[in-house]
C-alpha cells in the first residue's frame, strides 16, 4: 500500500509518498511525473516518515541546510537509482554538471564514456525532488536546463543555497 501525504511550501503544494516505513515521493503538484509509479491504491494517512519529511523540508525553505536526511526507498531501475544516489552526493550549495556526472559513474563502472543525455535522463525521472537534489544539476555552461517542476522553481531553490548562476546563457 502506498502513503501520501501534502506539504506547503513557498513554491506550493508538495506531494509526499511512502510505503509506510520511507519517503519514496516527493513532487510538486503539477510537475512532469507527478505521482509517477505511485498507482491507485494510495491512502491519505500521517505516518511518523512524513513528520520527518516536513522537518527536513521547513528547515531546508528556511534556508539552512537540514543535516539529515528522512529515510529514502529510490524506486527505479538500476541505472536510475545509480543516478539518483550520485545526486544525494552533491553537497548543499553546490552544483554538478550532467556531462560530469556521466564522466564519474562511467569511471566507477571502470568505462571510457556514458552518455549525459542518458544521466539527464534518469535525472528527470527523481521521484524525491530537492531532497534528491536533482536541482543541483546544471548544463555544462552553467544554464539551469530542464526541471521536472520548470525552471522558475530550480532557480529559486538554487538561489535559495546560495547558489547564483546569474543570468540564463
Amino acid at each position: 500500500m502506498n502513503y501520501t501525504a501534502e506539504y506547503r511550501s513557498v513554491l506550493g503544494k508538495i506531494l509526499l509518498a511512502s510505503d509506510g516505513e520511507s519517503l519514496t515521493g516527493l513532487w510538486f503538484f503539477g510537475a512532469k511525473h507527478f505521482a509517477a509509479g505511485l498507482g491507485s491504491e494510495r491512502q491519505n494517512k500521517e505516518l511518523p516518515i512524513f513528520d520527518s519529511a516536513r522537518k527536513w523540508l521547513d528547515i531546508y525553505f528556511s534556508g539552512r541546510e537540514p543535516g539529515f536526511t528522512p529515510h529514502l526507498r529510490l524506486r527505479g531501475t538500476d541505472f536510475q537509482t545509480e543516478v539518483w544516489n550520485f545526486l544525494r552526493k552533491i553537497p548543499y550549495g553546490q552544483t554538478a554538471a550532467y556531462g560530469g556526472i556521466a564522466k564519474q559513474i562511467a569511471a566507477a563502472r571502470g568505462t571510457e564514456q556514458m552518455s549525459a543525455r542518458a544521466v539527464g535522463a534518469a535525472v528527470g525521472r527523481n521521484p524525491i525532488l530537492i531532497i534528491v537534489p536533482c536541482h543541483r544539476v546544471i548544463g555544462a555552461n552553467g544554464s539551469l536546463t530542464g526541471y521536472a517542476a520548470g525552471t522558475d522553481k530550480k532557480a529559486f531553490l538554487l538561489n535559495l543555497e546560495g547558489i547564483n548562476l546569474g543570468p540564463n546563457p
